[in-house]
């Protein structure tokens, strides 16, 4: 009988069998097939979004901006089967269409969800796990899935030959006739300057933790009182921050003004915080679309990508790819701004139009028509000032940098619950289109992702509403942009200065890297993963090269193999998510259905060839689901 053995049964991996169940009536003829997840964590949610993490921690969107299935407008060859989102999924518990999670304190979380509320990350889990058990059920006759939850080690076998995947524990490995990487988010081994500072720490009794996802982190070297350097402002920044703070006891009340404020429990640390930008990222917007959607894409579609895929020679970001998509940008940008705030311009949207398509992006004969056509400097569209807010400022002192910061965050929660800033969610909008072009276009490079998750990613308005009051409380100190912290050996310290209040030093007994390591092959400390390197073709960035075709990981001479494909960050296909917002036209569904097709044909035909044979019953501690 056929295998297919998937490693990774997180939302990717889930993703993937749900568009099995899909395509499988039509493209697998009937025929038998065993079908092996392969994961230590359990299927739906995986490891970043298993149940077993703090209550405290949320998501970073709206439940009703949450989906796990395809849509209309995903644009796959195989069938579009919807499912509820999020928000649609806790309304059917609350009426009892579908089971609560068994753990009390979750379900009381999901009946208590709104549609434009945060979930927390366990209500998520339990969501994944449901969509999870749908796919599973919706599975034709013949596939029987077996769980298997072990982590994977080695993957082996000639080309044209059955893989076969070694498990932990396990002396006889897996034989596979096809095997799909869906490993999601994996931890890496620190970077030479990032063992260099843990080399340091340990010399002088320090506490260095580096870059990690949070919820894994052991926070108990960051002791009541003390200063810790964190070099990140993003979302594990804020993970960071709700786990000291919440996490250890303190409180927050209503102030007169309505705004929170922070009761400390006298077990938190300080937090001196800064980054290269050293702002937070950009609130959630707080406002639903309302009116006519900007025609996306207009300047950077499939056309363009298909393109850009046929230049010889390695593609450029700065070059190729951002001329475009600035534009694309842009013209979300101001087509929201003419229509819906036409009061805020000076000409016809059309003459506008035609003459913003004949400019170059970002050039003079732009920058004249926006400043003749758009009076207001806050209303036009510069992701330069967008991406670096603190360029150039400069600040008198640590006091003066904290009212500085406390006025950039209040003013851009402001904006961004203001739907008179709707041009703000045409860009959102305007970012989530480029990025579905972009992901078959190989390696972007670091830039473009963290912009994209600055801009469109950022943390829920009442996360920043706290960080605003810890602020106030003095439990957290901003540090400023282009922050940079050195090993001061002399006095056995961590030390943290700005570009941003010259002369303001920071020193410190601990430092935190608040961010996930970048994917990176030869430094995962996953073994299997890793052992692809020698063999397998990767970016300059360490990704694993998969055609964009179907997901196939390409070798050294970049050649697609047959049996082996990938999916998710670790690859250059990457996108924004392995569940999306409804109605964007997700590419990691795209990719997902995609690869699934390309599975079952290739599985179809060795089934065709192949007399009935098994590995044998599942090993001790595995379960099979029919």
């Amino acid at each position: 009988m056929p295998s297919l053995v998937v490693i990774g049964a997180g939302p990717r991996g889930t993703g993937f069998l749900e568009r099995i169940a899909a395509n499988a009536p039509g493209l697998l003829a009937g025929a038998r097939l065993d079908l092996h997840l392969v994961d230590p964590f359990p299927p739906g949610g995986g490891r970043v979004w298993r149940h077993d993490q703090s209550p405290l921690l949320w998501m970073n969107s709206m439940a009703e901006d949450v989906t796990a299935f395809t849509d209309a407008s995903v644009r796959t060859e195989g069938p579009v089967r919807p499912g509820p989102t999020l928000a649609q999924w806790a309304a059917r518990v609350r009426d009892g269409t579908v089971p609560a999670p068994p753990d009390p304190a979750t379900a009381g979380e999901v009946r208590a969800l709104t549609g434009r509320g945060f979930a927390g990350r366990r209500v998520q889990s339990a969501y994944l796990r449901w969509t999870y058990e749908q796919a599973v059920a919706a599975l034709p006759p013949g596939i029987t899935v077996h769980e298997h939850r072990r982590r994977a080690l080695r993957l082996s076998g000639a080309r044209d030959a059955r893989q076969r995947v070694w498990l932990e524990g396990l002396a006889a490995p897996l034989p596979a006739d096809l095997v799909v990487l869906a490993l999601g988010h994996l931890p890496s081994a620190p970077d030479a300057g990032q063992s260099a500072l843990a080399r340091f720490a340990a010399r002088h009794r320090l506490a260095y933790l580096p870059p990690e996802f949070t919820a894994d982190s052991d926070l108990s070297a960051l002791r009541p009182g003390e200063p810790v350097i964190v070099r990140g402002l993003g979302l594990a920044f804020v993970d960071l921050m709700v786990l000291l703070t919440e996490g250890r006891g303190g409180t927050y009340t209503t102030g007169r003004d309505g705004e929170p404020v922070y009761r400390p429990s006298g077990r938190e640390p300080v937090l001196y915080a800064g980054s290269r930008r050293g702002v937070p990222y950009r609130s959630k917007i707080g406002y639903p679309w309302e009116g006519e959607r900007p025609p996306l894409p207009r300047f950077f579609g499939p056309a363009e990508a298909a393109a850009l895929r046929e230049r010889p020679g390695p593609l450029d970001f700065r070059r190729d790819l951002w001329p475009l998509a600035e534009k694309e940008l842009g013209f979300a940008h101001y087509h929201r701004l003419f229509t819906a705030h036409p009061e805020r311009t000076r000409m016809p949207w059309p003459v506008f139009e035609e003459r913003y398509a004949s400019c170059a992006p970002g050039g003079a004969e732009l920058l004249a028509l926006t400043a003749a056509a758009v009076p207001g400097p806050a209303d036009r569209f510069d992701p330069a000032a967008l991406d670096h807010p603190l360029a150039g400022r400069r600040f008198a002192g640590a006091d003066a940098l904290q009212r500085g910061l406390r006025a950039h965050i209040g003013a851009d929660l402001a904006r961004r619950h203001d739907p008179r800033h709707s041009p703000d969610l045409a860009v959102f909008l305007g970012l989530l289109s480029v990025y579905g072009q972009l992901a078959g276009l190989g390696d972007t490079g670091p830039w473009w992702h963290g912009f994209f998750s600055y801009l469109a990613s950022g943390p829920p308005g009442p996360r920043l509403r706290q960080l605003l009051a810890l602020s106030r409380a003095g439990v957290v100190r901003f540090l400023g942009a282009d922050l940079t912290v050195t090993a001061d050996a002399e006095h056995g310290v961590f030390r943290a200065h700005s570009a941003s209040a010259p002369g303001v030093v920071t020193t410190a007994r601990a430092l935190v890297e608040a961010r996930l390591p970048p994917p990176s092959v030869a430094r995962s400390l996953d073994p299997l993963l890793r052992s692809l390197h020698p063999g397998a073709a990767t970016t300059p960035a360490g990704l694993l090269a998969v055609s964009p075709e179907d997901g196939r990981i390409l070798d050294r001479d970049g050649r697609p193999h047959p049996r082996r494909f990938a999916l998710g960050p670790h690859t250059d296909a990457r996108a924004t998510g392995a569940f999306a917002r409804p109605g964007t036209d997700a590419p990691s569904f795209r990719q997902n259905d995609a690869t699934a097709r390309a599975a079952l044909s290739f599985l179809r035909t060795v089934a065709g060839r192949t007399p009935p044979v098994r590995a044998g019953a599942p090993p001790p501690g595995d379960t099979s689901r029919p």
